[in-house]
């Protein structure tokens, strides 16, 4: 699990981890919700412009029906997805394929975001990244958004939304 605020370089670990598999001759497989369409609507795509071919889906449980003979499974943006996807990661390490979940853990509003915290809950290792607060230079935590909207999901980029610690955060509440 790679989990933090946006643009904390959550893909971009995503990908390092996936094309090292990949270098140790390990059969991957990638996956995105196909609502992610903000770089690229078949690629994840970092930040930084770092790529590597996915499969979107509209539900976590494509992904155990499309998964075959691969000892790597990553997934981007898990926290679009539904619940189910809970039961897809186990069920994937329970057959003895490693699975490398990216996705934020909190939402705009500082809540703990779809599936995230209990994938979080199963998963044998958790690295949380951060970004660098736009506002004061620490870390940030906090994906904080910069536009009126109360939709859970707006997919967006700097344009929409800013990292932010939880000091600089709350005092924008």
């Amino acid at each position: 699990m790679i989990c933090g605020s946006m643009f904390s370089g959550k893909t971009e670990e995503l990908i390092r981890r996936l094309k090292r598999a990949r270098f140790a001759n390990q059969k991957i497989e990638i996956f995105k919700p196909e609502v992610d369409i903000r770089y690229d609507d078949r690629e994840v795509v970092s930040h930084d412009d770092n790529r590597i071919h996915s499969t979107p889906v509209p539900s976590s449980a494509n992904i155990l029906l499309m998964v075959s003979d691969v000892d790597v499974v990553g997934i981007d943006e898990a926290q679009f997805f539904d619940d189910g996807l809970v039961y897809v990661c186990n069920e994937l390490a329970n057959q003895g394929i490693r699975v490398i979940v990216a996705g934020l853990d909190m939402d705009f509003k500082g809540q703990p975001f779809g599936p995230m915290p209990q994938i979080m809950a199963c998963a044998e290792s958790v690295t949380k990244v951060h970004a660098v607060c736009m506002e004061c230079g620490h870390e940030a935590c906090y994906s904080y958004r910069t536009v009126a909207a109360e939709a859970l999901v707006l997919l967006g980029e700097t344009d929409k939304y800013l990292p932010l610690c939880r000091e600089c955060y709350l005092s924008k509440k």
